[in-house]
């Protein structure tokens, strides 16, 4: 059996990301303890830090960001319960009905171009409270929006959602996946973005380029809560410093750099729109995420992930005809323009 083709550009996610030589320092030289008993000082000083970034009371370590959403579900949620949640959610597509199988309630999801939608549409889903009926109780916003080509919510947005929201007594959670992107593209503070919010985490594995974790904040009470869940999860670790310094030297070293990722994705954007036969699905990308569609090149998805991995590219296939390239920091701007013109050249039979 052949190896596969080693990847010399991968596009297909900011999960792609290693940790830089000066990260791998700092986990090396990193505090450690029992992180269970809230005696690992990295992991607290990790929580502490996000928390404060986030204006909230406390935060909670967590080793993954779908953990993240599904702690924040189990908590706010009680079984037959109803999430208030965009079509293209990572909570709806993308977590194995995790919040079904685990907090025992469903998703009411929004139809939305973008990803983002507005106080009118919670008004429409959030239900009367009848015996017969399920009962909502929780309104997920994503930030910024993956299946929604990475735009960024605006806080006019978020406080047309909120207002709503809390006008039916619903609780909000904010998936911060990628919300230092929105903090960077946008020039809002982390902590506004994140004050309508009941909930909210900071994934530390994407752009950020930790090699895992997420951190969830909250009220002091929320994350007392939040704590029990982790463990019935699993979620509890041990010398867990060793990977919150890497969430720690990111926070200090790697948030300004996303604007690069940003500029990278609107160059990439640009040099495949000449591509006969492709489509951006995002004129300019917002973020770092580039959604087309190849319908026009008469070739299948399959079949050009297959060529560009060939020829050292890797980019993500979305389903039908549309694939999704990601920007991050391990991509550099010649990267781009190379995978751009592999990509062409693929898509003509070259």
């Amino acid at each position: 059996m052949n190896p596969p083709p080693k990847i010399r550009i991968d596009l297909i996610s900011d999960t792609s990301t290693r940790p830089t030589p000066a990260m791998r320092t700092a986990m090396a030289e990193a505090e450690v303890g029992d992180e269970q008993r809230g005696e690992d000082p990295s992991v607290n000083a990790l929580n502490r830090r996000v928390a404060d970034l986030l204006g909230k009371d406390a935060a909670i370590f967590l080793p993954s960001g779908t953990m993240c959403n599904q702690v924040a579900i189990a908590t706010h949620c009680a079984p037959g319960d109803e999430i208030i949640a965009a079509d293209s959610a990572h909570i709806v597509g993308s977590e194995g009905a995790g919040a079904a199988v685990f907090a025992g309630c469903f998703v009411r999801s929004v139809p939305c171009a973008r990803g983002i939608f507005f106080g009118d549409d919670v008004e429409a889903a959030a239900r009367s409270r009848r015996v017969k009926s399920p009962r909502s109780s929780l309104v997920a916003v994503e930030q910024t929006t993956n299946r929604g080509g990475g735009a960024v919510w605006t806080l006019e947005e978020i406080d047309s959602v909120a207002r709503t929201a809390r006008a039916h007594g619903l609780a909000l959670h904010m998936d911060g996946a990628r919300l230092m992107n929105a903090v960077v593209a946008a020039n809002v503070s982390a902590q506004q973005y994140a004050a309508p919010f009941d909930s909210v985490w900071l994934d530390l594995s994407k752009g950020l380029g930790c090699p895992v974790g997420g951190v969830l904040a909250g009220s002091r009470g929320f994350i007392e809560a939040a704590e029990v869940w982790k463990h019935r999860f699993g979620g509890a670790m041990r010398q867990a410093g060793i990977v919150a310094a890497a969430g720690l030297y990111a926070l200090d070293h790697h948030v300004q750099r996303l604007a690069e990722d940003h500029g990278n994705a609107r160059l990439f954007a640009e040099h495949i729109a000449r591509i006969p036969g492709v489509a951006l699905l995002t004129e300019s990308p917002e973020t770092n995420l580039v959604f087309f569609d190849i319908a026009g090149t008469g070739s299948s998805v399959a079949e050009v992930c297959e060529r560009l991995a060939a020829r050292g590219v890797r980019i993500g296939a979305e389903g039908g005809t549309r694939m999704r390239a990601v920007t991050h920091l391990d991509v550099s701007r010649q990267d781009v323009e190379e995978a751009a013109t592999i990509l062409a050249a693929v898509v003509s039979g070259r």
